[in-house]
């Protein structure tokens, strides 16, 4: 007869082929519903798996009932928190979502210390030394602290960043960069010690510092940047998972963080690439820099439009494009935005996207709006295969993107965003804005190509002017 244990592991390699198979259904837009099905699936066969295991190890009653109730509590406010937050409120709940798994890594470690590293006597702990593994233990708590904490730490300062309850600007300390070295090299030193001496006021210490480099690390990287950020922290939520499955002992752990640490690391990567950025200047934390004169330069007037001209052009033009931004998140433009879409190719009008990396305020925003909207996966085209295209393009509407169609990151070398690859809008003949005013980008950067020649402004509300325009074309 099998049993629980076997059971329980077999149940656990199933979980984690069900989590692989979940990354590869989110890779594509067709796939990534069945995707998210085999994760739920592969969490409810972990979690079931993890209580049997509870059971039979003789578990008492109450920490039964309470590992139940927490279990079902959580998943309650799971499913309420999922049915009620906005699209726009995704990229702040997946962070404070991220500082839960940084939580959980610290008071895991902190759990392993005191069952012990405190009790040297204990039975756990001289069957440790007996195995010679006390000094590996002890490292896997320190480690795991660490992690922990600057997971924990650095995802609430990008909650409170992308919720606007903390200013998105990067924070400009002296010698930041030292300060973030320093700190690593503080805390290489204190793991030997603890591996050696292990101690409680090592811990503790370790922690704050933990602590404080979190918040510095996020709080050093401007807002422009937050995608690139979101998805670091996703995979150091990984890397603490991991941790915390070398401390408990669980396969399934170890491998789910893994899974999660290097795919968010990977994604961190390909993000940097696109952004032209430094991928160690992102772990190291804080490439943003405050826009400085650049923004106070005289770019001329601007120009405006209405509704009805705007439909003009549209309905004359035989080749669109879209770009979108955060601002068509904000507005909940995605559906009006589809229906244009469908109605001018309708009329014959070749229609088409154009997908920044980081176009909104998470990896892959835009294509999750659009993909809610309905709008064919064939004509969402990324930065690099609709740029060539841009110069033959008719008209080029900017809805909500402010900083991915800034002209000043190719021409512009003392621009903060210098350097990184934007959509080319302003090659196209006819370049329409939706905004709702002139200010700066969520970078804090001005942008010129508000005052091109062929650029001219449709301010108010996005939805309502998409709106408008489609009551126009009627």
């Amino acid at each position: 007869m099998l049993s629980i244990e076997s059971a329980s592991t077999a149940a656990f390699v199933v979980a984690g082929l069900l989590f692989i198979l979940a990354l590869a259904g989110l890779s594509k837009h067709e796939t990534a519903r069945v995707g998210n099905s085999f994760g739920i699936l592969g969490m409810a066969i972990a979690l079931l798996a993890t209580i049997a295991v509870a059971v039979d190890g003789g578990i008492d009653a109450l920490p039964l009932v309470l590992l139940i109730a927490t279990v079902l509590i959580g998943a309650a406010i799971g499913l309420w928190r999922a049915r009620v937050v906005e699209m726009t409120g995704m990229p702040e709940l997946i962070a404070l979502l991220h500082s839960f798994v940084g939580l959980a890594a610290v008071l895991v470690g902190w759990n392993g210390y005191l069952h012990i590293e405190h009790h040297p006597h204990g039975a756990d702990t001289a069957a440790l030394e007996a195995a010679d593994l006390l000094g590996v233990h002890s490292a896997e708590v320190f480690i795991g602290v660490f992690i922990g904490a600057v997971t924990f730490t650095g995802s609430i300062v990008a909650f409170l960043k992308l919720s606007a309850r903390m200013k998105s600007s990067p924070l400009m300390l002296p010698g930041k960069n030292i300060l973030n070295l320093g700190a690593l090299v503080v805390f290489a030193a204190l793991t030997v010690w603890f591996v050696i001496d292990p101690t409680v006021w090592l811990l503790v210490a370790v922690t704050a510092i933990a602590l404080l480099l979190g918040w510095h690390l996020v709080a050093s990287i401007g807002g422009g940047d937050m995608p690139v950020v979101v998805s670091m922290l996703n995979s150091y939520s990984g890397w603490a998972a991991a941790a915390s499955g070398f401390l408990l002992g669980n396969d399934l752990l170890i491998i789910t963080g893994a899974l999660v640490g290097s795919s968010g690391a990977y994604l961190s990567y390909i993000m940097c690439k696109a952004m032209n950025r430094s991928f160690i200047s992102v772990i190291a934390g804080g490439f943003g820099i405050e826009a400085g004169p650049a923004d106070d330069k005289d770019y001329g007037e601007h120009k405006e439009i209405k509704a009805d001209e705007a439909a003009e052009l549209l309905a004359d033009a035989k080749s669109v494009v879209i770009t979108p931004g955060y601002g068509m998140a904000v507005a909940q433009a995605q559906y009006p935005v589809a229906d244009l879409t469908a109605k001018l190719r309708a009329k014959g009008v070749d229609v088409r996207f154009g997908i920044h990396p980081v176009a909104g305020r998470l990896p892959g925003h835009m294509n999750v709006l659009l993909a809610e909207a309905k709008v064919p996966y064939d004509i969402v085209l990324e930065l690099d295969e609709i740029n060539g295209d841009l110069a033959a393009t008719d008209v080029v509407l900017v809805i909500g993107a402010n900083d991915t169609v800034n002209p000043a990151a190719a021409e512009d070398p003392s621009s903060p965003i210098a350097g990184m690859p934007v959509l080319e809008v302003w090659n196209a003949h006819d370049v329409i804005v939706f905004k709702r005013s002139m200010a700066a980008g969520y970078a804090g950067v001005q942008n010129p190509l508000f005052f091109r020649d062929n650029t001219k402004m449709l301010f108010g509300d996005a939805k309502d002017r998409v709106e408008d325009i489609l009551r126009a074309l009627d």
